[in-house]
């Protein structure tokens, strides 16, 4: 008989609904349950595409002798993280207090309040590799619940307490004092420190950083992209491209379908563990197009639109909006939909011409051997060229050859059983995407990227952004849980990304919207931006996480729209807030600068000499988008682009940046600012482009 769960409607908590657990969802029932019957609370976090997630699912959660243990000592909670980033946030810093790591699945003992006592991560349901058996632990906390209550009770106070002193205090800062003497500066010496940390560690020969698993990382990698532009550093640069070109090569991209699976279980980026998330895909478009725009290498924007068609192609929902995941287990096994054998290759390309086989197979080797558990991963061992070259090609030629080859290989794996997708609609992932497609589209003058980043921008602004505020979740036809700070400040930099990117004035409006919600919303009054809503649902804890994860913390990317439109926007409260922020964590980025990537690049942005460009022109002539794509074609790491008909915008903002600015003798014209202290008006994209190259970045 199904349980609570089966009406949930989040995918992860229906996946459990067959349990014979008691799983309640999160909320107040489950809470008032635990007090009532005086039992602690085992929470369990994870989200669809968890491989770790399935394995515990089917070991432990399916197993009647397990869940008989769960019924009869604890009130048993699931939480799906993507829906509840605030409850993952809190518990897990509470688990890597305890154990010094974390992950997926969570497991977290709580007393009936919420406060956390004990947890870790998987556990196995027998003794392994020097993890207590899941049956094990549960009888323990069971046993130090009825036994030692005021030991347990005692070490929740002690816990809470440290993880809510933790959140109100600077990172790891040495002194939490920003006006002191000894706090660190978050200037040009700080930003330096973090280069030549992260220049230390960096692997030289695979790209990236850390061993196995290696994660892409793609917001410190963005960090030393926008630092190497700005103090021509090279090096820096190098190494971002460098890492770039050896993900793109191995099994971490699917060298068929398109797009990246989540990490690499090696450090050479040859395995991946192959869920497929909406946010890694965005944020790992953005920096190629990015890397492209500062290089001019081909190769860098060939993947950075590989990866856009894809997320278009498998991960966008009818109305515009985009799914969260695919999963990455099929048919029971993990990666059975994307490796081959010499055998189901040559099934799949019976038919084909054999010379193209052969080279396709020169391009992405499948030997017996393998390298996944008997299969092969596709991976670009050489570069195109160098094959090219080999077989006295051009590299088009070469693709051209092969093409016939990849189709039927789609054809084939398109047969298989896919992986599951999560299609619930999260806002900060949708708005990660929206910018990308976004900055792409203006770019590479593709005008199908920027009507997808409309379509999505216009999905959010309507349904997940009313007056009445933001909302996390669109699943089943109907937006749920009020948005947390990633989610406002996700969307405001998508908001200003598509004005940037189309000139259109709504956009504009909606960002000023986001960032002053954002104000009343999160900030407190000792100047703190918490990550979630001062009138939402009351944890022990109010999460604050300064620190990237998979995605960047809310403080960043609040520092980032705060830095993006403050100026722009008269709104120079939020260039307060964030000078603020970037002074409070400085002792964080300069201890953990890996951890910071995203505050660090806006250390750069704020540090850096600005570019500003105001184009005035109706976004639909011509003219101004040959304007609007010299400005696009270039990288900038402290550069914003506005447009307008006129002084007033059209959203009834009547910037500054607007004062002045009318069309030249009728023209479309473009005025390049620094400090909104603007050069004379250029009609023409040649004029413009040499007034640009007169204030590149580090001039």
């Amino acid at each position: 008989m199904p349980n609570r769960l089966a009406e949930a409607s989040s995918p992860y908590l229906r996946q459990h609904a067959g349990n014979p657990v008691d799983w309640y969802p999160w909320g107040p029932e489950a809470l008032e349950r635990a007090r009532a019957d005086d039992r602690p609370i085992l929470l369990s976090v994870g989200y669809s595409a968890c491989h770790w997630c399935h394995v515990m699912e089917r070991e432990s959660f399916s197993d009647d002798a397990t869940a008989s243990l769960m019924n009869a000592h604890f009130v048993n909670v699931k939480v799906d993280r993507e829906e509840r980033p605030d409850v993952d946030a809190l518990y897990m810093r509470a688990v890597q207090a305890l154990t010094g790591r974390g992950g997926w699945p969570l497991t977290a003992f709580l007393t009936p309040e919420g406060a956390p006592f004990f947890g870790g991560t998987y556990f196995p349901p027998e003794p392994r590799h020097g993890m207590p058996a899941f049956r094990q632990v549960l009888h323990a906390v069971a046993e130090a619940w009825r036994t030692r209550r005021g030991e347990v009770m005692e070490h929740a106070r002690a816990l809470t307490a440290a993880i809510e002193e933790s959140g109100r205090a600077a990172h790891e800062a040495p002194d939490p004092d920003p006006g002191s003497a000894s706090a660190p500066d978050p200037g040009a010496a700080l930003a330096e420190a973090a280069y030549r940390d992260l220049e230390a560690r960096f692997d030289a020969t695979h790209g990236g950083f850390g061993g196995a698993p290696k994660f892409p990382q793609p917001v410190t990698l963005e960090f030393l992209l926008a630092y190497g532009v700005w103090r021509r550093e090279a090096p820096a640069v190098e190494m971002v491209v460098h890492t770039l070109r050896r993900m793109a090569a191995g099994g971490l991209r699917d060298h068929l379908g398109g797009g990246f699976h989540r990490y690499s279980v090696d450090a050479a980026w040859g395995v991946p563990h192959f869920e497929k998330m909406l946010y890694d895909n965005a944020l790992l478009a953005r920096l190629y197009l990015d890397a492209w725009r500062v290089t001019g290498a081909e190769d860098l924007r060939e993947v950075c639109e590989e990866t856009l068609d894809y997320l278009l192609r498998d991960l966008r929902a009818p109305e515009g909006a985009f799914y969260a995941a695919r999963d990455a287990d099929s048919e029971g096994e993990e990666g059975r939909y994307y490796v081959w054998t010499p055998a189901s290759l040559a099934a799949a390309t019976r038919g084909c011409d054999p010379e193209a086989v052969r080279l396709f197979t020169r391009l992405h080797p499948v030997e017996p051997a393998g390298n996944f558990e008997g299969a092969t991963v596709l991976s670009l061992p050489h570069p195109v060229e160098a094959v090219a070259h080999a077989e006295g090609l051009t590299p088009a030629e070469l693709r051209e050859r092969v093409a016939p080859v990849r189709q039927a290989l789609l054809r084939a794996r398109a047969k298989r059983e896919a992986p599951f997708r999560d299609e619930k609609v999260i806002c900060s992932w949708n708005a990660f995407a929206v910018r990308a497609l976004a900055e792409a589209g203006a770019a590479l003058d593709r005008d199908d990227l920027l009507a997808a980043a409309r379509a999505g921008g216009r999905f959010l602004a309507d349904r997940l952004a009313p007056a009445d505020g933001v909302r996390r979740i669109w699943a089943d036809g109907r937006a749920r849980i009020p948005g947390f700070l990633e989610d406002w400040a996700a969307l405001g930099n998508a908001f200003l990304s598509l004005h940037e990117a189309t000139l259109e004035p709504e956009w504009l409006s909606r960002a000023r919207m986001a960032g002053d919600g954002m104000l009343a919303r999160f900030l407190d009054a000792d100047g703190l931006l918490y990550d979630s809503p001062s009138d939402g649902e009351r944890l022990v804890v109010r999460p604050r996480d300064l620190a990237d994860g998979a995605t960047p913390s809310g403080n960043a990317l609040a520092v980032e729209l705060f830095l993006r439109g403050g100026a722009l926007l008269d709104r120079p409260e939020w260039s307060a807030v964030a000078d603020d922020v970037l002074a409070r964590e400085a002792g964080g980025m300069a201890r953990f600068p890996s951890a910071f990537g995203r505050l660090l690049a806006q250390v750069v942005r704020r540090e850096a000499e600005p570019l500003e460009v105001v184009l005035a022109g109706p976004p639909g002539d011509p003219r101004t988008r040959a304007l609007l794509a010299e400005v696009h074609r270039r990288y900038h790491p402290a550069r914003v682009v506005a447009g307008t008909d006129s002084a007033d915008d059209g959203a009834g903002l009547r910037l500054p940046a607007f004062e002045g600015r009318a069309p030249a003798g009728g023209a479309p014209s473009a005025w390049v600012c620094r400090h909104f202290t603007c050069r004379a008006p250029v009609t023409d994209a040649a004029a413009l482009s040499t007034a640009l190259d007169e204030l590149k970045p580090g001039t």
